[in-house]
């Protein structure tokens, strides 16, 4: 349905909307697919060369043998007996496992889940067993085949616990990674927005001084927004009424040549998305389908609740090249947001038609 949202404070402002690469050559917009993004980041995974990480391995592992020996001895001395002559392989399997790790971290993380289990539980097994070798060397004591089945046993649970643990920090780790990208993102569009609705402001005062108190009201607005502290969601309503006081401003500078139309579902109002969203891609629509045409051109923004998923879309018309060429940031910028956001569960699509560029955003209700 067509309405104007009801003005509120919105969480956010808008970014830099420098992209005539994507609205002037629609062939070029529609070839730019974004990257696969897998559950979890295996390199980092597997990224065990740091000192650190090292060091809290060799510590849970001595912890572990020495509770274990623990259970077994009948008094002090012999337990520090025991953990000594353990020391040996522990310490230089779980080195050697790490080691060998590190290496194979590339193959690692190209392998399947499962593969992946099985290479590096063989490894620790593997190495606890070259460890016991190494302990025999120095006692001369002949190893029975029980022997060696447990201490292979062993390296192989303590493999399991360590890249059990591996994956489980890179996990907790990713959030936390992912909203210090969000707020970097956003931070980096922020002077672009600023000095852009500036240089618009100055203009529309030049041009009609008597209606510039209404335009310098919106932009105190923009601003007082963009420079708020940043949030890591928003509501689709909000960012809708950020685009809306952007637009308004627009409309005074290019009069009946900015011809905007909106269609808006109440029940798409509340989802939850990035904050500067909609802003850069209706800034994109004006500066590279209505400023650089003499008759100016449509803008039409779109959102609806369909199902469990809320669309957004903004289509404008494409005529002449925009005046000055833009490297297609914002709308990297817009995607990588969205993708840290919902992850797979989000789509942005561009679509290129004859006299027409479409951006189009799926995502979670």
């Amino acid at each position: 349905m067509a309405g104007r949202a009801p003005k509120h404070a919105p969480a956010q402002a808008a970014q830099d909307g420098a992209d005539s690469r994507q609205h002037s050559r629609p062939s070029g917009a529609a070839s730019l697919p974004p990257p696969p993004l897998s559950l979890f980041d295996a390199e980092r995974v597997f990224d065990v060369c740091h000192v650190g990480l090292v060091l809290r391995a060799v510590l849970g592992v001595q912890i572990m043998l020495g509770l274990g020996l623990a259970l077994a001895a009948r008094d002090l001395a012999q337990w520090a007996g025991w953990v000594s002559s353990g020391t040996v392989v522990s310490l230089s399997g779980v080195l050697l496992w790490l080691l060998l790790v590190c290496g194979l971290r590339h193959q690692l993380a190209r392998w399947r889940e499962p593969w992946q289990w099985g290479v590096v539980l063989g490894l620790g097994a593997a190495c606890a067993s070259l460890g016991w070798q190494l302990l025999n060397l120095a006692s001369g004591e002949v190893s029975s085949g029980f022997r060696l089945a447990s201490v292979a046993l062993s390296g192989l649970a303590s493999a399991a616990v360590l890249l059990y643990w591996l994956k489980l920090r890179e996990r907790v780790q990713r959030p936390a990674d992912a909203q210090a990208r969000l707020v970097e993102l956003q931070s980096r569009i922020r002077p672009h927005f600023l000095f852009n609705t500036l240089n618009t402001a100055m203009a529309l005062v030049r041009i009609d001084p008597q209606r510039a108190e209404g335009v310098l009201e919106d932009l105190s607005e923009l601003f007082r927004v963009a420079l708020a502290e940043a949030d890591t969601v928003v509501s689709l309503d909000a960012e809708v009424e950020l685009a809306r006081r952007y637009l308004d401003i627009e409309q005074i500078r290019h009069g009946e040549r900015l011809r905007v139309r909106w269609h808006l579902d109440p029940a798409a109002a509340g989802a939850r998305v990035p904050p500067l969203l909609l802003q850069p891609l209706v800034e994109n629509a004006v500066r590279h389908g209505v400023e650089p045409n003499e008759e100016g051109g449509d803008v039409e923004i779109l959102t609806r609740a369909r199902g469990a998923e809320v669309e957004i879309r903004v289509r404008n018309t494409v005529g002449a090249p925009a005046r000055a060429a833009g490297h297609g940031l914002a709308l990297r910028n817009v995607r990588e947001r969205l993708r840290l956001m919902h992850d797979v569960a989000a789509r942005f699509e561009l679509n290129a038609e004859p006299g027409r560029f479409t951006v189009r955003i799926l995502l979670p209700r």
